[in-house]
């Protein structure tokens, strides 16, 4: 069996000296780069004779993937993964695995304090405290309305593995919750504890808070647009950590401007990083971070090992953890990565 080649295509990890370590333990041919902006031809030529790549946020079209000329698996760093043509990895009979069991719990407490910061408008707080401290008078002419949240209705649109951890975070929180997931089952409504299913329509309207847990895909994709948004309650926020391009930006930010809706808090952008001239930037009632759902010391190493874990099912003939694209089995029968 000749030596297997595995490149990381772009990194957000300060070095790889774990992964260059474990990678010599299994006699793996291995190298990273950060290929985020490369053009498609550099990237091409780095990852054309791998057997894996493991990829961020470089994207991966079918004019990449269709260049592949011995590869059998992506792996996306993350859980998203719109990045990567997910019909071409089909096509050319290459799995695609994505990390779905990562952060989870970190990005559901980044939607929470985004929740929190937006209800109990914590920055608009901090230009209060520092106009008093410059004139010594409190003036809270300026504040927003404050709403005991307790008395509020918390919208969840996506109950997924992020979206079930705020409903759960959230029962003593809000006094009311609504779920939006139309491919919720049964048994996990149950789970839940849910009694109702409620449409998209139905949770705008009559949400005091908003939050998206969805993936970005071609139903999704700008699924928050100015009809949904003119839906909102004008005391509503917006939560969004889970992909930019779920929510129209200029939409959003129109929605902003006149007051459609009280506020947003906002992870993810549809452009990372977002330009210095978004008009988000200029608004006081977008509450902004800069897309730190997935950040904390231990899902850092979480996402590694679980990586390394999908790399030694591959040296195993084995597929991985979570296959994306789980019509490539269909195709692949009981064939090892071997025989394909």
């Amino acid at each position: 069996m000749s030596q297997v080649k595995i490149v990381v295509t772009d990194y957000i990890e300060d070095d790889l000296d774990w992964e260059v370590e474990e990678m010599a333990k299994r006699e793996v041919d291995f190298a990273h780069h950060q290929l985020k902006l490369a053009p498609e031809d550099e990237l091409v030529d780095v990852i054309r004779d791998c057997d894996v790549v493991i990829v961020n946020m470089a994207p991966m079209p079918e004019s990449v993937i269709s260049r592949l000329e011995r590869c059998k698996l992506i792996i996306r760093h993350g859980i998203g993964y719109d990045n990567v043509d997910t019909a071409a990895c089909t096509k050319y009979d290459i799995r695609l695995a994505n990390i779905p069991d990562y952060c989870a719990q970190e990005v559901a407490e980044q939607a929470l304090a985004l929740i929190f910061a937006c209800t109990r408008r914590l920055f608009e707080s901090r230009r209060i405290l520092e106009g008093a401290s410059a004139t010594g008078i409190w003036d809270f002419s300026t504040l927003g309305d404050i709403h005991r949240m307790r008395d509020q209705t918390l919208g969840i649109v996506g109950c997924g593995r992020i979206g079930a951890r705020v409903y759960r975070m959230t029962e003593n929180i809000f006094g009311e919750r609504m779920v939006c997931d139309p491919y919720m089952g049964d048994r996990r409504l149950a789970a839940l504890g849910l009694d109702d299913r409620y449409s998209l329509e139905d949770v705008l309207q009559a949400a005091d808070v908003v939050t998206i847990h969805t993936p970005l895909n071609d139903e999704t994709r700008y699924m928050i647009d100015e009809p949904q948004l003119r839906m909102m309650k004008e005391s509503a926020f917006l939560v969004n950590s889970a992909r930019g391009a779920i929510v129209n930006t200029e939409a959003l930010i129109k929605a902003l401007r006149e007051g459609w809706i009280a506020g947003a808090g906002i992870d993810v952008y549809e452009t990372e990083p977002p330009p210095a001239d978004m008009e988000l930037f200029d608004l006081p009632a977008a509450t902004l971070s800069a897309h730190l759902g997935w950040c904390s010391v231990e899902a850092g190493w979480d996402i590694r090992e679980k990586i390394m874990a999908d790399v030694d099912n591959f040296l195993a003939g084995e597929p991985p953890r979570f296959t994306v694209n789980t019509d490539v089995e269909e195709k692949l029968g009981d064939r090892t990565y071997r025989e394909v």
